[in-house]
């Protein structure tokens, strides 16, 4: 079946970023994006940690940084070298206040991932009939890592795939994927690090390039929902045997995942039909 393609709709109205984590991915992915968005894109950095010397060895920071907020040294950084705004904030997630279309997670516990889902759940437009907007989470372990794609509790998701998309080229447009803790709740049960993921590479945990890796798998994700041409709900990489596994957003793949009917997740209103 033709994979529907991730609704973006929100294009119409500006584009809002939000990137939480500023660390071994979230780096990589601050600075592709300001080379990335358009410019008169809003990207909003969030991450309450310092950069450490530890930190050097593999996440997007110099040495004239140490002892900086992560974001605010990225932001600042990122905004002199590409000439465009970058807002930071050095407050936990959960209690930014602000407007995003699409937020980006960095973040390597669950905690901090109970905290965007729950923003993401609980945001404005979520009332409305039509969902607008997208949590891409970014996570890795040694040589694999998996990025997931969702804006919708279980109960969000009825009915949560819109309509047929009315342009000059018909496609079947998904207005509402499972959260990434839906989709794979076991990360809500990670526990924050006693160390950083810089010491986990110290100790040859984690291989030296994944995040930057993960950074770009991440950034084609967000480059082709701004696009309208994202037809993935996940993709999955494992560098130790050379795959890279996507998951379709299809109708089947969310009752497989939620158990809800195929039915029940798919509406087209009459008006839309009208090809």
């Amino acid at each position: 079946m033709t994979p529907y393609m991730l609704d973006n709709q929100f294009m119409q109205y500006g584009c809002n970023v939000t990137v939480v984590g500023c660390g071994g991915t979230g780096g990589f992915v601050a600075e592709g994006l300001c080379r990335m968005l358009p410019q008169r894109s809003v990207l909003l950095l969030i991450d309450p940690d310092r950069v450490e010397e530890r930190n050097l060895l593999r996440q997007n920071f110099y040495t004239s940084e140490l002892g900086k907020y992560k974001s605010e040294a990225l932001a600042q950084r990122l905004a002199e070298r590409f000439n465009r705004p970058v807002a930071y904030s050095t407050l936990p997630v959960s209690m930014v206040k602000g407007t995003h279309n699409i937020i980006i997670g960095c973040v390597d516990n669950g905690p901090a991932r109970a905290d965007i889902a729950e923003m993401v759940c609980h945001r404005s437009y979520l009332a409305q009939s039509h969902l607008s907007g997208w949590w891409v989470d970014a996570g890795n372990g040694e040589n694999y890592g998996q990025v997931l794609i969702g804006n919708a509790s279980t109960e969000q998701l009825c009915p949560s795939f819109g309509a047929i998309k009315r342009s000059a080229v018909y496609r079947d447009i998904c207005a509402a994927l499972p959260l990434p803790t839906v989709q794979r709740p076991e990360l809500l049960k990670q526990t924050p690090r006693v160390d950083s993921c810089a010491a986990a590479e110290a100790r040859d945990d984690q291989s030296p390039i994944i995040n930057q890796t993960m950074a770009a798998l991440t950034l084609e994700v967000v480059r082709r929902i701004i696009n309208g041409t994202c037809p993935w709900m996940g993709l999955y990489l494992d560098m130790e045997n050379g795959f890279l596994n996507p998951v379709y957003a299809t109708p089947q793949n969310v009752s497989r995942l939620t158990g809800i009917p195929e039915r029940k997740l798919i509406q087209r209103n009459k008006r839309s039909e009208r090809r």
